[in-house]
């Protein structure tokens, strides 16, 4: 591929392109930071379910809180 067409291919791409691709970059980030904090959670005996959630509206504060969070000593 020469450097004229790649050149070609960048000046087809609209703003529109452009931005959708970066949202949807946005979106799979955000989705991998609720599955990692799910895990983070479990590991810390909390409900990973409700991390995950709280992670998709959260974003990057639940995993400070779940960072700060004690772990939870085993029910008994």
């Amino acid at each position: 591929m020469s450097m004229g067409t790649v050149a070609l291919g960048l000046a087809q791409a609209t703003p529109a392109d452009y931005a959708s691709r970066v949202e949807s970059g946005y979106a799979v980030g955000w989705g991998t930071l609720a599955l990692l904090n799910a895990g983070l959670a479990q590991s810390k005996g909390r409900s990973g379910l409700t991390w995950f959630l709280l992670s998709l509206l959260l974003g990057p504060i639940a995993t400070l809180i779940l960072v700060l969070v004690s772990k939870q000593p085993p029910r008994t």
